[in-house]
């Protein structure tokens, strides 16, 4: 079973210099049929202004995966952490017993447009971490790529949760097949172009939730990418 989530149906709030869809309810945006889907509690995408971003602010007891699609998002945090997210790049915080971070656009003059992913974690009042990886477009063209792991494996970010995070870049026509093993289930986000999955089409910003199938098929209809949840 497929259920569609249209890009057009999110929730949306613009604040000038924030631009946000929401996949899930968020923040003042409340849809109780779409609270989750599994572990995955939210899925934001984001345009920043040049020069603008959060301020400092708090969270806890949550994994947060950053996945930057075009500019730079800086970051600093109450680990003593800080840097720079480009695309291809992915930032893994484990919130935990508690954090307070800030991420702003590092570009002056360009905006940047980013995925914020917030995966509940498998207990409460885990140590708060961090990590940063790159992941090359060779490692992720016309191929599924692990990008995040509950066991960091294939040099994965880790995040505690039973949740493995796959990231592909099609050419148009290519494809690229996942297999559910049984009890699984699975979100696809399109992230950029058109695909189809299972012969569904999926366009930039449109997601979809996937039980009950044994095989995920993903073609590119033009250029795409794409990000897959597999998911207990």
């Amino acid at each position: 079973m497929i259920t569609l989530r249209p890009s057009d149906e999110r929730g949306h709030a613009n604040h000038g210099w924030l631009d946000s869809y929401h996949s899930f309810s968020f923040a003042s945006y409340y849809d109780p049929q779409h609270m989750g889907f599994r572990n995955l509690r939210v899925i934001n995408e984001d345009r920043v202004q040049p020069g603008h971003g959060f301020g400092t602010h708090g969270h806890r007891d949550m994994e947060i995966l950053t996945y930057v699609i075009e500019g730079a998002l800086e970051h600093k945090d109450s680990m003593g952490n800080g840097s720079v997210i480009h695309p291809g790049e992915v930032q893994r915080l484990t919130a935990g017993t508690g954090i307070t971070h800030s991420e702003y656009n590092h570009s002056q003059s360009e905006s940047v447009h980013l995925l914020q992913i917030w995966i509940l974690p498998q207990a409460q009042g885990i140590k708060p971490g961090y990590e940063q990886r790159q992941f090359s477009l060779e490692e992720k063209r016309d191929q599924l790529r692990l990008i995040a792991s509950p066991t960091g494996r294939e040099n994965s970010v880790t995040i505690h949760q039973d949740v493995d995070l796959f990231a592909t870049v099609l050419a148009a026509d290519e494809q690229v097949i996942h297999t559910l093993k049984p009890n699984r289930h699975a979100w696809v986000q399109a992230v950029q172009g058109t695909v189809t999955l299972n012969g569904l089409t999926l366009k930039a910003g449109d997601g979809a939730a996937i039980s009950s199938e044994d095989k995920i098929t993903i073609e590119a209809k033009a250029a795409a990418e794409v990000l897959l949840f597999d998911l207990a």
